[in-house]
């Protein structure tokens, strides 16, 4: 539905104290209203989510990006049977998990957009991920449900081959916790995606760390086809900027770099040999 065409959706009716410290678990949060009716989310001083009244409007880049993915993969799984037969079993509902879970503006996104998905969000903070359900209006398990854990145990615990698709957004301040870009992490990743499941991992690397290739070379020993959205700035390496990185046992879902060239934001998903040169000149990244 063109978004000029949707309803106009209510403001949030119970957010908490607005432009003040809210404690949580790890710190503090901060909510401030945006004078469109959206509101940003800030836990121990650094911006976590922003939530509009439409679920389907993600104000963070990153996130439109990474939801153009997910519509296009889970566009591939086999959907209800259209001819309504009795004697066709119901297709399985698609199952995703988001490490990280700040305000969910992504899982809310796609509840609102694939209303059969069943989604889980592992938050560490467990304050925060009582407070967030209120404040927002999350949607309840089973369509989605938070899990109060650190987000390696939790992967760790996973079964084999449980979800379509594994989303890391974890952060610690502005970096991702080391723990979390080795092989051993991509191998527990590779092993609870299901057959042709694919994981999105938000990496914010500065420039000159070479963590973007660092990150490229150690998903690509691990899964055949990885993949990176980025501005072209941040992929030269000349500036900070949030990139998804992509990796699944099979080919990536076609049409996302005709996709992104809609986004407001000039974004492409990097060519092959970019991405083979990225492997090349990173280092694979270990457990100590």
């Amino acid at each position: 539905m063109p978004r000029r065409d949707r309803p106009r959706r209510a403001a949030f009716a119970h957010l908490g104290p607005l432009d003040t410290p809210i404690p949580i678990s790890t710190g503090t949060a901060a909510l401030t209203l945006e004078t469109d009716g959206s509101v940003l989310l800030d836990v121990n001083g650094v911006p976590s989510s922003h939530l509009h009244p439409d679920p389907e409007h993600l104000v963070f880049e990153y996130m439109r990006w990474m939801l153009l993915v997910i519509d296009r993969h889970l566009a591939e799984l086999p959907g209800p049977d259209a001819s309504g037969a009795a004697s066709s079993p119901p297709a399985p509902a698609p199952h995703l998990a988001h490490l990280g879970g700040g305000g969910c503006s992504l899982p809310r996104a796609i509840a609102a957009r694939h209303p059969r998905s069943r989604q889980i969000v592992v938050e560490i903070d467990e304050l925060l991920a009582h407070q967030v359900r209120e404040w927002f209006d999350l949607p309840r398990s089973p369509q989605l449900r938070l899990r109060v854990e650190d987000a390696l145990g939790a992967l760790t615990s996973w079964r084999e081959k449980r979800f379509d698709v594994l989303v890391r957004d974890v952060f610690s301040g502005a970096v991702t916790p080391p723990e979390l870009t080795t092989a051993e992490t991509a191998a527990h990743a590779d092993r609870v995606l299901r057959d042709g499941g694919i994981y999105l991992a938000n990496c914010a690397a500065p420039p000159g760390s070479g963590l973007m290739a660092d990150e490229v070379a150690t998903l690509s020993t691990v899964f055949p086809h990885v993949g990176v959205i980025a501005e072209p700035a941040h992929l030269s390496g000349k500036r900070r900027g949030n990139c998804i990185l992509l990796a699944s046992r099979r080919p990536l879902p076609e049409g996302i770099d005709r996709d992104l060239r809609s986004d407001a934001v000039s974004v492409r998903l990097a060519r092959r040999p970019q991405v083979e040169a990225l492997a090349r000149a990173g280092r694979v990244l270990h457990s100590r």
